[in-house]
């Protein structure tokens, strides 16, 4: 029996095209061949890659096609970049929030934020609900749902009046039960039903529904 060398290689076992037939050339056992050259009477196997190694590396170059076409040639996604400057946007707005800057601007924004207005309509049906009803359109508090406005109808002027109350009007102060961050989450929720620079009609007052109106206290 003669051992393959130079003279007398091994025949080429049968390779599938990885082109024409990559399943096949990924899954087909294949005995590998010895190459026809020798060395100081030494052979080396032509060793085929890992299909491991094979997978990944087709799998990236698939990646990398998708990836560029969905990002780049057609634009269906927002970049990595403008993901990365959106969130940093939003990081920015909520570390101003918590660090106590609070104006007109901040509150409409977290006016469109559902995690701040999911919170205040929380506290709004546990403490407000009672006198303005669940729905904002009012019962013994007034409306706050249309553009009729006792105390100004911009994001602080409501903040202020939710926080020190009116007692003329019988709005007590809530700013010492619910704190600064609640009552934010309040005022956003409620313009959260409102958008900037909508009309505002000031109103002396609110008239409740009929059959709300307290009684007269009795004479002495």
């Amino acid at each position: 029996m003669t051992t393959p060398d130079s003279t007398h290689p091994a025949p080429e076992p049968q390779r599938y095209n990885p082109a024409m037939e990559p399943v096949k050339y990924l899954t087909e056992p294949v005995e590998d061949a010895l190459r026809p050259h020798s060395y100081d009477g030494i052979q080396e196997y032509d060793k085929r890659l890992p299909r491991w190694w094979l997978l990944t590396l087709y799998g990236a170059m698939v990646f990398a096609v998708l990836y560029w076409a969905y990002y780049e040639t057609y634009g269906l996604g927002s970049s990595p970049a403008l993901a990365l400057q959106s969130e940093m946007a939003e990081n920015t707005a909520r570390a101003a929030q918590k660090s106590g800057v609070i104006d007109d601007a901040s509150l409409w924004k977290m006016s469109l934020d559902p995690q701040e207005v999911a919170a205040g309509k929380t506290t709004f049906e546990t403490t407000c609900a009672a006198c303005h009803k669940p729905d904002l359109t009012g019962l013994i508090g007034p409306n706050l749902l249309d553009h009729e406005w006792i105390h100004g109808g911009h994001p602080m002027e409501e903040m202020k009046t939710i926080t020190e109350g009116s007692l003329l009007k019988g709005m007590p102060a809530w700013g010492p039960l619910l704190g600064k961050q609640k009552i934010t989450e309040v005022t956003a929720y409620i313009f959260s039903h409102h958008k900037p620079g909508e009309e505002i009609v000031a109103v002396p007052g609110w008239i409740p529904p009929a059959g709300l109106v307290p009684p007269p206290a009795p004479a002495p």
